[in-house]
């Protein structure tokens, strides 16, 4: 067996693939959101300035969330399409996809900090910042930004290292960032004393070491397919390829940053800068809850990929099944148990009284019925796996730009609802999405496997 038809998913169990690369990429989230997380706990618990810092990092959220953004137009469009040709034994195109998306990023890491660092301020008041809040987000920002390469080349690369079969590799070096993060992070903001501009500093040092040994490994004798300088340069048809495939990673995550910029102007206008870090706080326990279903959806997303590159219709239905049972199935324990002990959850973002007072009802609203997401990411989930960007792209922008900004913007006009109206444009959505966009994908799924075989008679009969 070649070294490159070594890491088959076409051939063993599908769920033991899924779960073999799940579990580490699961696990390398988590560690990968103490960056933030840990920065907005101990934010959270600072003496009399806690609720306005969390307000000036809820401000820097739409920033990231841009960067996020372009980090996913290049791997989720990449991995994808990188791991097709693998199933397809196309070693040599498999390996201009990796050295294009490291041009890639390299040249639009430059571009956004340029951006970012020319127009900060209306950036930041166009998002939501007033004359309190703006001089917290400026002093987390100016420092985080200036690991806008180091994060996008350790996120938008380490998709590369799973795709290979090496999970735990891509694992370790998001880890290793995230505990020296978790150790920085209480010596910067504390003992240093330098707060919120700590906090920042111990996220770019963490991130550093993150990019580095992901670069390491894409460059040693471990690697299937390796990074090298003089390879930098970009095929531009296979370009056209990932962005186009990538536009649904992009989508997904620049229409965070639209959903988070909608809510702090609306929550700033109804209720004041205290609910912006109320919201820093939901989505916070948000996003560490969404963790393993992430995991799960972005293991399933190579194996699909193969085993369509491959024909085996078969092993693709097995995997998306898979995926929407344990997906939904998880969401929904996560949803009983915010449910029921609301005060403790939020009592670890946040020490202040009046803002746990306020938050937890909120926070009941804004996660009712949140499992129904699971569907809206196994569709999502399928439909990249197959190559299928335009209803990938279609059901992202659906969700949030079509359904949650509008009503963030309405829904407090109705009724007097107020702040209650933004928090409860999150799970209008998740039920309305959840299901058109798991039905299209069970329609299209129908409609290829049919396909398919009627390609499969045809060629028999030829024969």
């Amino acid at each position: 067996m070649s070294k490159f038809s070594a890491l088959d998913f076409s051939t063993g169990s599908v769920y033991k693939h899924l779960i073999n690369l799940a579990v580490p990429m699961t696990a390398a989230m988590i560690v990968q959101v103490c960056y933030s997380l840990v920065d907005r706990i101990y934010l959270g618990h600072l003496s009399d300035t806690s609720n306005m810092a969390l307000t000036g990092l809820g401000l820097s959220f739409p920033l990231i969330s841009i960067v996020m953004a372009f980090t996913s137009l290049f791997s989720t469009g990449a991995t994808p399409l990188f791991s097709m040709y693998r199933g397809r034994q196309d070693p040599k195109t498999a390996q201009k996809i990796i050295d294009s998306t490291y041009a890639m990023i390299l040249f639009f890491a430059a571009g956004l900090m340029l951006v970012f660092y020319t127009g900060f301020k209306p950036i930041i008041y166009l998002f939501g910042g007033s004359d309190l809040s703006y001089p917290y987000a400026k002093d987390y920002l100016l420092i985080y930004l200036l690991g806008t390469p180091l994060v996008m080349l350790s996120s938008g690369l380490s998709g590369f290292i799973n795709a290979q079969g090496f999970p735990k590799v891509a694992m370790l070096s998001v880890m290793t960032g995230a505990v020296i993060n978790i150790i920085l992070d209480p010596i910067f903001i504390f003992y240093l004393d330098l707060k919120i501009q700590g906090a920042a500093i111990a996220s770019v040092i963490s991130q550093a070491v993150s990019a580095f040994m992901v670069i390491r490994f894409l460059t040693g004798k471990k690697s299937l397919f390796k990074l090298k300088i003089n390879r930098l340069k970009p095929d531009f048809k296979l370009c056209r390829q990932i962005v186009g495939l990538g536009v649904t990673g992009f989508t997904m995550q620049g229409t965070n940053g639209i959903v988070q910029i909608a809510c702090n102007v609306t929550l700033r206008a109804h209720g004041g800068d205290i609910y912006i870090g109320i919201m820093t706080v939901l989505m916070s326990v948000r996003d560490v809850i969404f963790l393993p279903m992430h995991g799960l959806t972005d293991a399933a997303k190579p194996i699909i990929a193969f085993n369509y590159g491959a024909g085996l219709l078969s092993r693709i239905k097995q995997s998306i099944c898979f995926t929407a049972i344990s997906a939904t199935s998880y969401l929904f324990i996560c949803w009983l148990i915010i449910f029921l002990n609301p005060e403790i959850i939020f009592t670890l973002f946040n020490a202040d009284i009046n803002t746990i007072t306020l938050g937890v009802p909120a926070l009941h609203i804004y996660f009712f019925g949140f499992f129904m997401m699971a569907l809206h990411a196994t569709g999502q989930t399928a439909f990249v796996g197959l190559g299928k960007a335009k209803p990938a792209v279609f059901f992202a922008l659906f969700r949030k730009v079509l359904i949650v900004v509008p009503l963030t913007i309405i829904l407090p006009e109705i009724g007097n609802l107020g702040v209650k109206g933004v928090f409860m444009a999150e799970p209008i959505s998740n039920w309305i999405s959840g299901i058109c966009c798991f039905g299209m994908m069970l329609y299209t799924v129908k409609i290829l496997f049919k396909e398919h075989r009627r390609h499969h008679l045809t060629t028999t009969e030829k024969e």
